[in-house]
């Protein structure tokens, strides 16, 4: 079994590529250890100890570092717990663990429902336009709500604490909303 890897725009996140379905639908965001719990896979990277993200998308499994823990000394490391969960068909999520199903967005606040039709148009464009293209980069985002033309978006995996992600939301997704939903003034991450 060969695991392809690819850089992020997040340096201390890579992702990888194990060849195969990682999780049939919505993907699934480990920021502690105890989150975690929930999948044998990501305790396992998590327990390397130098390891503070894990995130499983569809076809990939990105991995945040530690701050200073250099990736030419991890990678191999991580590589060998996937090759042998993979290898292995381990399952994914633990039994009974509701894990393994796709955490719903939920909005941030109650909507009003005059803005019902505005919601639709952005959240059709962020499935069909933004996140295909965040998941490029290893990781997703989350539509979390939109009151008197602001957007709240969660940005997971790679993306999340990347460098550029407030430049990708500023210039990219700001822009693409401006433009196709009028109604919306502004983009912020929640």
């Amino acid at each position: 079994m060969l695991i392809e890897t690819e850089t992020t725009p997040n340096p201390a996140t890579i992702k990888f590529l194990p060849g195969r379905t990682v999780m049939e639908a919505g993907t699934r965001d480990f920021a502690t250890p105890e989150e975690a719990e929930a999948s044998p896979l990501a305790e396992a990277l998590f327990g390397l100890g130098d390891v503070t993200g894990v995130f499983f998308g569809r076809d990939f499994i990105s991995v945040t570092a530690a701050p200073g823990v250099e990736w030419l000394d991890l990678k191999p490391d991580v590589l060998g717990l996937l090759l042998d969960h993979f290898s292995a068909n381990m399952p994914l999520f633990r039994p009974g663990n509701a894990g393994g199903i796709a955490v719903p967005a939920e909005e941030m606040f109650a909507e009003d429902p005059a803005d019902a039709d505005i919601v639709v148009q952005i959240k059709e464009l962020i499935e069909t336009r933004v996140r295909p293209a965040v998941a490029n980069d290893g990781g997703d985002i989350i539509y979390r709500g939109f009151d008197k033309g602001k957007v709240y978006l969660q940005m997971q995996g790679a993306c999340s604490g990347c460098p550029s992600s407030s430049a990708t939301l500023k210039n990219g997704i700001e822009q693409l909303l401006k433009y196709y939903v009028p109604e919306v003034t502004e983009v912020r991450a929640v």
